[in-house]
């Protein structure tokens, strides 16, 4: 569902539906950390497995930062326009990023029994989200958010990749682009197939937490992006009408959904425990998750704002939960914590409707809060970057985040 709107002399696309999107991807999140505390994975059949593989909810957040990040760039590219600066794009990722993570890393090693002892070692490596790359674990409360240093990982590299794909002609080539796509699509391949089994053996270090394992969802959302803007500047490629008339078909869409989680929680994907999988079951588990998160994004892109499903994405509840979702997402693991350590039940002890209800109305409203007192009052310096970082084209670079929701 698209708004276009004019933000000066620039025609911005604002899709309202992608907060909600968000959101759906954060409580997937938060609900198989809680399946795994309570032990759920095993005891309920499909329905386990199933719940083992809502971590697809970090394939949604990679697809939708390549789909809302990349875009500016491909915008620019067919009006024949410069690329956003790189600066006050890289500031305003730093702030929508870092404030309420320096908030969680605190919560967790400060006020978390299992961090009791944290040396300075661990709290500066974990503030510059240096973990995956010098540890082979996260801290207690900690460990979704490899997913965050990965998605960092590809905020710094975006400006290199798209160059890569576009180009310094200001034009775009759909053939280069899409053979880009591909590339990055094979290096998630070799590197899962050869690279992280070697470096395992040598390294104290999570290779399979880096960003080369994941250009896949990433290269999804930027396919995404071309497949919106080539029909949005009316190019028509055939492959275009085919995705968005899928798209707003939302039933078939989902049903399409719910197949690919069905096969996803076959052993073809992979355990669901502790047993790590092989470099071919990992293989196969981020090719279904990249589907799934592609053809869910695409259906709020391109949402009939007028049909049921582009209203519900539209509604006041849903949009507010994708707002704060970020705060969801950062915060639900210590609130699990609490949770636990209140309650006093055990892991894999059972009891998982009422950990799961407790940690969501908790996570929503500790979220909220952060949402009100860090991430709005700093979002106000978004489009103040310092000085080093600053242009003559910093105007025309405040697209990068103007795609009527913010990313993260």
């Amino acid at each position: 569902m698209t708004q276009v709107v004019q933000v000066g002399k620039v025609a911005q696309t604002r899709f309202e539906g992608i907060d909600s999107i968000r959101a759906l991807g954060a409580l997937a999140v938060l609900t198989t950390h809680v399946a795994f505390w309570a032990g759920a994975y095993t005891d309920n059949g499909v329905l386990g497995v199933l719940l083992a593989r809502l971590d697809v909810g970090v394939a949604v957040f990679f697809v939708l930062s390549g789909f809302l990040l990349g875009r500016p760039w491909l915008v620019r590219a067919v009006t024949s326009r410069p690329a956003p600066a790189a600066g006050p794009y890289l500031w305003k990722r730093f702030l929508r990023i870092a404030p309420l993570y320096v908030v969680t890393v605190a919560v967790a090693l400060g006020l978390l029994r299992s961090n009791q002892g944290t040396g300075l070692r661990t709290w500066l490596v974990t503030l510059v989200m240096g973990n995956t790359y010098l540890d082979r674990s996260l801290p207690a409360g900690l460990t979704h958010m490899w997913s965050l240093a990965v998605e960092v990982a590809f905020y710094v590299l975006l400006p290199v990749i798209m160059v890569v794909l576009v180009g310094n002609r200001r034009r775009l080539t759909l053939r280069r682009f899409v053979l880009g796509l591909a590339i990055m699509a094979a290096a998630t391949y070799v590197w899962g197939l050869l690279a992280v089994p070697l470096l395992e053996e040598r390294i104290s270090a999570m290779p399979a937490q880096w960003l080369p394992a994941y250009l896949l969802w990433f290269a999804a959302g930027l396919l995404l992006a071309l497949v919106q803007v080539v029909r949005e500047q009316k190019l028509r490629p055939g492959y275009a009408g085919r995705l968005v008339t899928l798209a707003r078909l939302p039933g078939s869409a989902w049903l399409l959904v719910g197949g690919l989680m069905l096969v996803a929680s076959t052993p073809i994907a992979g355990p669901t425990m502790l047993t790590s999988p092989s470099p071919a079951e990992v293989v196969v588990k981020h090719t279904l998750y990249a589907a799934v998160a592609f053809v869910v994004v695409a259906t709020a892109v391109f949402a009939d704002p007028a049909g049921v499903y582009g209203r519900l994405l539209a509604h006041r509840f849903s949009q507010w939960l994708g707002r704060i979702s970020y705060g969801i997402f950062c915060l639900h693991l210590p609130v699990l914590h609490l949770v636990m350590w209140v309650t006093g039940w055990k892991v894999f002890g059972g009891h998982g409707f009422q950990i799961w209800a407790m940690t969501v109305v908790i996570s929503v409203v500790v979220a909220e809060v952060a949402y009100r007192l860090v991430e709005v009052p700093l979002a106000r310096f978004r489009n103040r970057p310092p000085f080093f970082l600053r242009s003559r084209r910093e105007v025309a670079a405040s697209s990068v985040s103007v795609t009527g929701t913010s990313t993260g």
